[in-house]
């Protein structure tokens, strides 16, 4: 299969931007769809790879050569760009393609990334068919109690085992982009979160579904050997249907969620709070806790993590129920998570999450989401992570007051100072606890002149720094600077 046969195709419409002959010449050995701007990580020598160029911005000529630069270093074949979100595929990506060697082929807004990897896989099998080797589809019993298994509402774990069953003892795992083991066959040792994320070696199969970047399921065997090509693209397939079907339950279960987190903004009568807890699949009864993030789909994925932990997620928040006996410290468990979810989603994609106290019951869910909201904006790029009870010092408050405040409260107490010695002196002043002889010291002054700046702060601001509580405003002032 080259890429050469996907351009004579008609019912595709492909348009070739730029490649020579040597190179649409080249085998492939799979289809990758990706919207990340540096995607080479998940990439494999010998693919395709679709972008429909969401990352792409207006004229950035070094994101579309970072892009580029991936794909060469991962060994990819070409590039398929589609068109239907830029209107044309940009100039810029076909000059980062020259000067990269990788072939550019245009895939116009009426055809589907779905045609395009169904003809790949379809040639593929095509071509495999023909040669003397061990190839067969999945054996007819097999599909048919797949086919029942689906209809009626079998689990992941199901579907992977009884497909695989006639494979005889072949480690086969079910992963998300974030390394979750979704399903694994009774043969396949179970594999940590940070060994499959990206998972190295063997052979990994998408699993076509709809998908956010941290949830895509990928079909993966450790022995790239251990099973016919066709047979793992037909359990893929089977799968996507499954992911299909959970969509609707997903939909369903974030819409309960969402209500829930509603009710908790504003007063809410208990009765109906109790309803929105059971109908959201959580006890009536605590303890709680409440997580705001930046990305509800990352959120749903850190928590699907958490083994046996109850949740009801909304857009931007969840509420837990935290079991006093579990011995699970669920805010360190997703500190540890979290560099999986944003290695997912990317370098620049702002992903925070911050955690409310726990709350007893029902009666203490609203104060527990306004915590985890303030410490969502208190976490930053060296802790993206924040609870609420690690907001310990004054610097780590201040952190959640939004800017715009800290800005106003800053100028306000210390405008007059100005950006000059004054502002300075007052700076190494109760950097040194207050001390004349150590503020002189430090700035190279005579006592006489540090006393002298100090009483015209104190005049231009309207504090005494006699006073424990105007030290503290000028300090909090000055950090908000």
């Amino acid at each position: 299969m080259h890429v050469l046969d996907l351009l004579q195709s008609d019912d595709l419409g492909l348009t070739l931007l730029w490649g020579d002959e040597a190179l649409l010449g080249q085998e492939v050995s799979g289809v990758t769809a990706t919207d990340l701007e540096d995607p080479g990580r998940f990439l494999g020598p010998g693919e395709l790879v679709l972008s429909g160029l969401v990352w792409w911005s207006d004229g950035d000529l070094a994101k579309a050569d970072r892009f580029v630069s991936a794909l060469a270093g991962a060994g990819a074949t070409a590039l398929l760009a589609g068109e239907e979100t830029h209107g044309k595929v940009p100039g810029e990506l076909v000059d980062a393609c020259r000067a990269h060697r990788v072939p550019l082929v245009a895939v116009p807004a009426r055809t589907s990334f779905r045609a395009v990897t169904e003809a790949v896989y379809l040639r593929q099998w095509g071509d495999l068919s023909r040669r003397p080797t061990r190839l067969f589809a999945l054996p007819e019993n097999v599909r048919g109690e797949l086919s029942r298994l689906l209809a009626g509402g079998a689990g992941p774990a199901e579907l992977l085992d009884r497909a695989c069953a006639h494979l005889g003892k072949v480690p086969c795992y079910v992963l998300t982009a974030s390394g979750r083991t979704v399903a694994r066959t009774p043969s396949a040792p179970a594999l940590p979160a940070q060994r499959a994320a990206p998972v190295r070696g063997g052979l990994s199969l998408r699993v076509e579904a709809d998908s956010s970047p941290y949830d895509a399921w990928q079909l993966h065997l450790p022995d790239a050997d251990a099973a016919p090509p066709r047979v793992l693209h037909e359990i893929a397939e089977v799968l996507a249907q499954y992911r299909d079907a959970q969509a609707r339950r997903t939909a369903a279960e974030r819409a309960a969620g969402q209500e829930l987190i509603g009710l908790l903004g504003g007063e809410s009568d208990p009765a109906a709070l109790e309803e929105a807890l059971t109908a959201a699949g959580l006890p009536a009864a605590g303890p709680y806790r409440v997580l705001a993030a930046t990305s509800g789909e990352a959120l749903v994925e850190a928590l699907s993590h958490l083994e046996g932990v109850p949740s009801a997620v909304g857009d931007t928040a969840a509420v837990l129920y935290e079991d006093p006996d579990s011995g699970l410290d669920i805010t360190a468990e997703l500190r540890a998570l979290w560099p999986l979810l944003q290695a997912c989603a990317g370098p620049e994609t702002e992903l925070r999450l911050g955690a409310g106290a726990r709350a007893a019951g029902p009666e203490g869910l609203r104060a527990s989401l306004n915590q985890a909201r303030f410490a969502l904006t208190a976490a930053g790029e060296e802790a993206p992570v924040r609870a609420v009870e690690q907001l310990d010092t004054l610097d780590r408050l201040l952190a959640g007051v939004p800017p715009e405040v800290r800005s106003v409260f800053g100028t306000q107490t210390l405008g007059a100072l100005g950006d000059g010695m004054l502002r300075e002196t007052l700076e190494v002043f109760l950097a040194n606890n207050c001390s004349w002889a150590r503020t002189a010291e430090a700035l190279h002054l005579h006592v006489n002149t540090v006393h002298y700046r100090i009483e015209r702060v104190e005049v231009l601001t309207g504090r005494d720094l006699s006073r424990l509580d105007h030290k503290l405003d000028l300090y909090a002032a000055l950090r908000c600077g």
